[in-house]
């Protein structure tokens, strides 16, 4: 016995073919994009692979953006402090003119004018900015990092060891890269002794400036093997600590005076300009790659401290946190020994104070300049990277355009098709004859 099919079932089975042919064809046109992925239904396998790889191309995009800005400061950063050690090579060969006995006071007045001029110079530059951020400030990079006074005030004045006197006084490993090996100046009843507050002897001027040669002549060349008993003058009782006497940049706290065994001697000071430091000492770190972060490759910037080391009045033994001026400190006392035409005192410490400011902000602008390769390395390394991941998204994600072309027209007609064949078959409603 034959079924009969209502024309109600008949229209509801065409409807449902005729919105299957219309899913498949809407799909294709989504597909037009280029990608064959819009939802996980639509390959669940691949779609899971394409969220690691938009993952990974975040991650890698984040990190190449990071490197651009990095290598921006850095190369900024660079070309500050080769700026910079070009001043401080011009002030090392003033102060070396400033050291010879032949000059005149109109020579020496000639001398403190340029340098005293280099030092304005040599702020200026370290309050470079990229927009409103100051290179050399650490974290507070929107707070201007230097400032020269304009008032004069007392400094205290310290002895610098040469190299062949920090290598008796300090050790065979003194290393002039990072500080400068010194010792406080004391006057007692006019006469000038030096103080070495590490070990708190007070020992003779002619002893520290030429004495201790005899020693190293006859093969005493550090004085833990030596017997210097006889150069000590007085020891302080305790251990001595410069900031209970002076602030980081040199200035006394309370008094000029301190006892010493049995007597009391008086600090000599030098009157000068200074350089305060308004930055910290904080690193600005950019990460380059995944992966536990490491302080030391990641940061791009430099601070006051790392530039312009460190002296008698901010090292690790004085008490005192880093001033991050040092070194600019220690060159504003070179102008005002020059100003006074203090030949001496040029030839015996200015020459040094000079010569290790220099190679301490060499030291800190070849730092900059390896971690700046070090990033650009990173930089080629992660756009090979980012051709490796969309090569990945693309063959789990791409279409072939040719193939959906070929599908994309064929759907379009037998949908059109359907559409056209429906309008002839489907029985008419009562509407259609109205």
């Amino acid at each position: 016995m034959g079924m009969r099919m209502g024309s109600t079932h008949f229209m509801f089975n065409y409807q449902i073919a005729l919105n299957n042919a219309y899913q498949k064809q809407a799909k294709l046109f989504e597909q037009s994009d280029g990608s064959s992925l819009h939802r996980s239904s639509d390959n669940p396998m691949n779609y899971n692979k394409l969220l690691r790889y938009n993952i990974s191309d975040s991650e890698n995009t984040q990190y190449r953006d990071n490197i651009k800005t990095a290598s921006a400061w850095m190369k900024n950063s660079d070309s500050v402090m080769i700026h910079m050690t070009e001043i401080m090579q011009t002030m090392k060969e003033k102060s070396v003119d400033a050291a010879n006995s032949s000059n005149i006071e109109d020579d020496y007045a000639a001398i403190y004018k340029e340098l005293n001029a280099d030092m304005q110079e040599m702020v200026s530059v370290a309050n470079t900015q990229i927009g409103d951020r100051y290179l050399f400030s650490g974290q507070k990079d929107l707070t201007k990092p230097f400032e020269l006074s304009i008032e004069i005030y007392d400094r205290g004045l310290a002895k610098t060891l040469d190299t062949s006197q920090a290598t008796f006084f300090k050790g065979s490993d003194a290393d002039y890269n990072t500080e400068l090996f010194q010792m406080l100046e004391l006057e007692r009843d006019g006469e000038t002794f030096y103080f070495d507050t590490e070990s708190g002897n007070v020992f003779r001027k002619d002893f520290v400036d030429s004495g201790y040669k005899k020693m190293i002549s006859q093969g005493q060349t550090y004085i833990g093997d030596a017997d210097v008993s006889s150069e000590i003058v007085d020891t302080f009782d305790g251990d001595f600590k410069v900031s209970d006497y002076f602030t980081n940049q040199g200035l006394l706290r309370d008094g000029n005076e301190v006892t010493i065994g049995d007597n009391t001697y008086t600090f000599k000071t030098i009157k000068q300009n200074i350089v305060t430091y308004n930055g910290d000492e904080n690193l600005i770190s950019m990460v380059k790659l995944n992966g536990a972060t490491d302080p030391t490759s990641d940061t791009v910037n430099s601070t006051g401290g790392r530039m312009f080391g460190r002296d008698i009045f901010d090292n690790d033994e004085s008490g005192n946190e880093a001033s991050g001026t040092a070194m600019l400190n220690q060159l504003l006392c070179v102008c005002s020994k020059v100003e006074g035409c203090d030949v001496h005192w040029m030839s015996s410490d200015g020459v040094t104070i000079a010569d290790v400011a220099h190679a301490t902000l060499v030291v800190e602008e070849t730092r900059v300049g390896a971690r700046q390769q070090l990033y650009q390395g990173v930089e080629s390394m992660l756009e090979v990277q980012g051709d490796n991941i969309t090569e990945d998204i693309t063959n789990v994600s791409g279409a072939d355009i040719a193939q959906l072309a070929t599908q994309l027209m064929q759907m379009t007609t037998l949908y059109n098709l359907s559409l056209s064949i429906g309008g002839r078959i489907l029985p008419q409603s009562l509407a259609d004859y109205l």
